[in-house]
């Protein structure tokens, strides 16, 4: 049975699968029928991902709930006490329906409105916005379940790629592609970071929400797509290693020898805990550490080799373009952060400022306007 034909008697168009869009010229799906010793990927087994992503999710809850929260109040990690908000209907439902920020002159009708000083509505608004402030534990909790995966991820993959003579050599990768044999493990690993990365949409409305909300998920969407069509095609070698980097750095990237893109996303997320746990000297070290490999390695180790070996070893057919288009919407979000990272650094060198995450709402540790006001009055 070749390839697409599951998929096609589900109802997906026979010619969604025709081999000229999957496949390089002159190769067909009969060139990657299975046999009792070699196996190729079936788009059916993507189909996991969805159990697979379910499966995560509740995983993660229990970490949560058995690890990650013990370990924070173990640390000290405490949510601050935040101003109580008084209930009132009136400031509730403009806050809900037109937004956290209102303007001078809607600010003096919802105080005739509501029978209060323009003063006091307006911190209410800052108390009600305080509210909504993601809290601390919620942030540790959050950032100790991704570093946790994407470290564990990582090393399991270089184990099992280390030994591989493809990992090393940039040719080997697409020598005979696409007959190339999918070994059973690469496969479950492929299901793995898919399922992943569903899950991430998912809880999207749940997590902490940044400032590049957008931006995100532009991201998973684009990686989502990329695991999919890259499964289907049979680039398995390909997508191995740059998902080896991704988890490593959080956004797919390559390098000549993967091990010190570790230090990428570890230092991230590390960075962010240590943030939480008020441990300020380590947390600008491995911050540092971070932003300088980050940089090197997206802006200019990503389009130097693996996007160049990309373009140079692989014919043009509609799914080699897609894939490039998708790679060049994720560069584009790395020159975006990498600009976010380098303007942090340049604040801070130039002008002193206290260093946060550029993607970060404020955090729980500073006060509030709300606050701030409150104490002052």
């Amino acid at each position: 049975v070749c390839v697409p034909t599951f998929l096609t008697r589900m109802g997906v168009s026979e010619g969604f699968w025709h081999h000229e869009y999957w496949l390089p010229p002159g190769a067909t799906w009969e060139d990657l029928k299975e046999s009792a010793d070699i196996h190729y990927p079936q788009p059916q087994h993507l189909l996991l991902c969805i159990p697979g992503a379910l499966l995560l999710i509740f995983v993660r809850c229990i970490f949560e709930r058995t690890v990650a929260l013990p370990l924070a109040r173990a640390l000290g990690v405490s949510d601050k006490r935040r101003p109580k908000v008084q209930t009132n209907a009136t400031l509730e439902c403009f806050y809900i329906l037109q937004g956290r920020n209102p303007k001078k002159e809607e600010l003096v009708s919802l105080a005739k409105q509501s029978d209060l000083p323009v003063r006091k509505v307006e911190i209410w608004f800052w108390h009600r916005q305080a509210q909504d402030h993601p809290r601390l534990m919620k942030k540790f909790c959050e950032a100790s379940w991704r570093f946790t995966f994407y470290f564990t991820s990582f090393f399991s993959r270089v184990g099992l790629l280390s030994d591989k003579p493809w990992f090393w050599d940039h040719t080997v990768c697409w020598l005979k592609f696409p007959q190339q044999p999918l070994p059973p493990v690469l496969g479950w690993f492929y299901l793995l970071e898919l399922s992943f990365y569903c899950s991430l949409v998912a809880t999207l409305p749940f997590d902490v929400k940044r400032k590049d909300f957008k931006e995100q998920i532009i991201h998973h969407i684009a990686t989502i797509t990329l695991i999919f069509v890259s499964y289907c095609a049979n680039m398995i070698r390909f997508g191995m290693k740059v998902m080896l980097v991704h988890d490593a750095s959080d956004y797919i990237l390559e390098e000549n020898t993967g091990t010190r893109d570790i230090w990428k996303f570890v230092s991230l997320q590390l960075a962010k805990i240590l943030h939480y746990l008020k441990w300020k000297r380590v947390c600008e070290a491995v911050f540092n550490v971070f932003a300088v490999v980050f940089i090197i390695s997206w802006l200019v180790i990503f389009p130097l080799i693996i996007y160049y070996y990309f373009v140079t070893k692989v014919s043009l057919f509609p799914i080699s373009c897609l894939i490039n288009a998708f790679l060049m919407i994720l560069q584009l979000l790395r020159i975006f952060w990498s600009y976010m990272i380098i303007q942090m650094i340049f604040n801070v060198i130039l002008h002193g400022e206290k260093r946060q995450d550029a993607r970060s709402d404020s955090e729980e540790s500073e006060r509030s306007e709300a606050e701030n006001l409150a104490k002052s009055k």
